[in-house]
């Protein structure tokens, strides 16, 4: 099924005549040619009737009238559509915020519709409401900066004119009054931009728990370049007022504009690439930063500034988030090796950043922990920092970034319990939150999009989990056996019960159990899961109302409810009175399947017959089946080419004449067995 990428898209899915009372001031034919180009353009944007509104719709209008008059072309339209257009050139020339107003009725309700019936718009919709929305803000600024330099342009005019006291007092209010509101707008599309950049950081957490990520910075540099230049032509309108301006007013400019530059140079300064969140000492590892701003403010200066990376715990990372906090010095609560990078410009790749490739975590201090926490639940983090002269007043700007938390580990063994830790951090915290805090209790429903979002990455795989599987799950964590999703739909799951808890009758938590079959999973079962062959998350008791009267050798595959990664075999034997009974066979560890895969031992267990609820087990399986005369013969031999391999091979006898060219004859080998078929000697 192809991604619907627009509203339009959803729209064109809907019954025609739900639409038809939003085309009466504009005509539905012509509705239609526009397609989704008519949600790409600013219309919801425009609000008020300014010089900067009509000048806009005014373009607007030449560019709708422009697209459908080449549609019409391209589409071999007749004169009546030309007619058409011409029409509504005639209708909105005069007024063209009347068709701005017109296009967003439209709009709105072609929404309001497809809300009502798919209850969603497309994800790349919201994406570009965002990036029309930031550039018409930006193209705002721009006019606002070029009124402001016309009107300080004629008020110098008239002054050299001699015309001062004809001009007077209220043309130098306006001019101030532009100067603020010019101020206040880049403000605006400043907090734009750090709220962009709060999204991205938040994006870049969750894709650590296998969430999609557009990792790219590209777009985000450019919109911080273009407000560093409103910045520079607002600073020198400021400047060039001079006298023109009552002191107070100016000097809360420039104060207003330096806040401006400082907050946007220093939120620039982002972790481009985090270090490994669960982070075992003695290991190197690699993390790199980048500064949006370093290609316009650092140059090619004769020393670049050196980045620094220093472990951090908790709480000096929260010191650390304060308005008044330490900043660059620090105490390391860790010995980092090769810790030290330059920050340097890139012109082909137009960024500047540094790489740290050769990191290691030598040691680590460790803190006091909270009451029963453990060693795998201290969250830590390393500090990126650095510092530069800004500017011809060689302003001191001083660069922190913070990577995302991560647990030190110095045994393998921990490595479960502090993926638990980060998988948890990754899922639940909030954005601008203090460093690292995050809800003891969750949603069980925004638990379940976690686990399923974490097993389809860590597996490889698009086949996600199912309702009847979130259920299985919900009775394995909450220790509660009810029959229906909607008995756990609205509770909440905590931490204890994810990882610290043991579940009962059992010696590991329910984080353990599931990473562990994450793990088999990922190891040895990936195609058979991406196949639909395993129901995996499944009780015994269910399994057996599942199985109960079905035929004798039917079967399906569920993960082991009693041991950490391990998957089981439960089948039916049907006795001669007609009797059922449900075996389940040993489970399968990940070392046990990598000596014989999954397959072949369904093909060994001759008691197995149809996979549930009723393929036929060769026909389900036959591609996850080994050639195995192959295995046994290391060059092409017509012999050993077996055309149905899901067919148990019976014993075969080679004459001495057709003896398989991979064993010679002038030596000949001991008889071998290759699946039960004896390879002879000559006579």
């Amino acid at each position: 099924m192809s991604l619907i990428m627009s509203v339009w898209g959803l729209v064109l899915k809907m019954p025609p005549e739900k639409l038809q009372r939003l085309y009466v001031d504009f005509p539905q034919h012509l509705r239609h040619l526009l397609g989704d180009w008519l949600e790409n353009q600013p219309w919801e944007f425009l609000v008020g009737s300014d010089a900067f509104c009509c000048n806009m719709a005014s373009a607007l209008l030449s560019a709708t009238l422009q697209h459908l008059q080449t549609l019409a072309g391209e589409q071999g339209e007749g004169s009546a559509i030309l007619q058409h257009i011409s029409t509504l050139e005639s209708i909105y020339q005069r007024d063209p915020l009347k068709l701005v107003a017109t296009f967003k009725h439209i709009l709105q309700g072609e929404r309001k519709a497809v809300m009502e019936q798919f209850h969603h718009l497309p994800m790349p919709f919201h994406r570009k409401q965002e990036e029309l929305k930031f550039n018409t803000v930006l193209r705002r600024l721009q006019h606002r900066v070029g009124e402001t330099r016309l009107l300080r342009e004629a008020l110098k005019q008239g002054a050299e004119a001699g015309q001062g006291g004809s001009l007077g007092p209220p043309c130098l209010q306006a001019l101030a009054t532009l100067l603020q509101e010019a101020v206040a707008e880049l403000e605006a599309a400043q907090a734009l931009v750090l709220k962009r950049i709060q999204i991205w950081k938040r994006q870049q957490q969750l894709a650590g728990n296998g969430a999609p990520f557009e990792e790219s910075l590209a777009s985000l540099q450019e919109r911080c370049e273009s407000l560093v230049d409103i910045y520079s032509q607002l600073q020198q309108e400021v400047g060039a007022a001079g006298g023109e301006l009552e002191p107070k007013t100016r000097a809360v400019l420039i104060s207003r504009l330096e806040e401006v530059l400082r907050t946007l140079v220093t939120s620039s300064f982002l972790v481009e690439k985090q270090p490994p969140q669960v982070l075992k000492t003695q290991t190197k590892f690699q993390a790199g930063v980048r500064f949006l701003l370093g290609l316009r403010f650092l140059g090619a200066p004769a020393k670049p500034p050196v980045v620094r990376a220093d472990m951090v715990t908790e709480k000096q990372a929260r010191e650390l988030s304060m308005p008044q906090g330490p900043g660059a010095g620090t105490e390391s609560s860790g010995e980092i090796i090769n810790n030290t990078v330059p920050l340097e410009n890139s012109i082909p790749g137009n960024c500047c950043s540094a790489l740290f490739k050769n990191l290691l975590l030598k040691k680590i201090k460790r803190c006091e922990r909270k009451g029963t926490e453990s060693v795998t639940e201290e969250k830590c983090a390393v500090l990126f920092s650095t510092s530069f002269a800004l500017g011809p007043n060689k302003l001191h700007i001083q660069l922190q970034a913070l990577s995302l938390p991560l647990v030190v580990i110095v045994h393998g063994n921990q490595d479960n319990n502090a993926k638990a830790t980060i998988l948890w951090d990754n899922a639940f915290s909030e954005m601008d939150r203090v460093p690292f805090v995050v809800a003891e209790r969750v949603p069980w429903e925004k638990m379940c999009e976690t686990l399923n979002l974490k097993f389809m990455a860590e597996v490889g795989t698009n086949r996600g989990l199912l309702p009847e599987h979130f259920l299985f799950l919900a009775q394995k964590i909450f220790n509660d056996n009810s029959l229906s999703t909607e008995a756990f739909q609205h509770r909440s799951v905590s931490w204890s019960q994810f990882n610290k808890e043991i579940l009962l009758g059992r010696g590991f938590t329910f984080w353990q159990w599931f990473d562990g079959v994450l793990d088999l999973t990922k190891r040895c079962l990936r195609s058979y899961w991406s196949d639909r062959l395993i129901i995996g998350f499944i009780s015994k008791q269910y399994v057996t109302s599942l199985l109960l009267n079905e035929p004798d050798g039917t079967f399906l595959l569920r993960f082991s409810d009693s041991e950490i990664g391990g998957i089981t075999i439960a089948h039916v034997i049907r006795g001669q009175d007609g009797s059922s009974q449900i075996e389940n066979i040993q489970p399968f560890s990940a070392k046990d399947l990598s000596i014989r895969s999954l397959g072949d031992r369904i093909r060994d267990l001759a008691q197995l017959k149809n996979l549930y609820p009723k393929k036929p087990k060769d026909e389900a399986f036959r591609s996850h089946y080994k050639r195995e005369l192959e295995l046994h013969c290391p060059l092409p031999c017509p012999l050993c080419v077996i055309p149905d391999f899901s067919i148990f091979i019976a014993p075969l006898l080679l004459p001495a004449h057709q003896s398989c060219p991979s064993f010679p004859l002038s030596s000949p080998p001991n008889p071998g067995v290759v699946h039960g078929s004896p390879f002879l000697p000559n006579s």
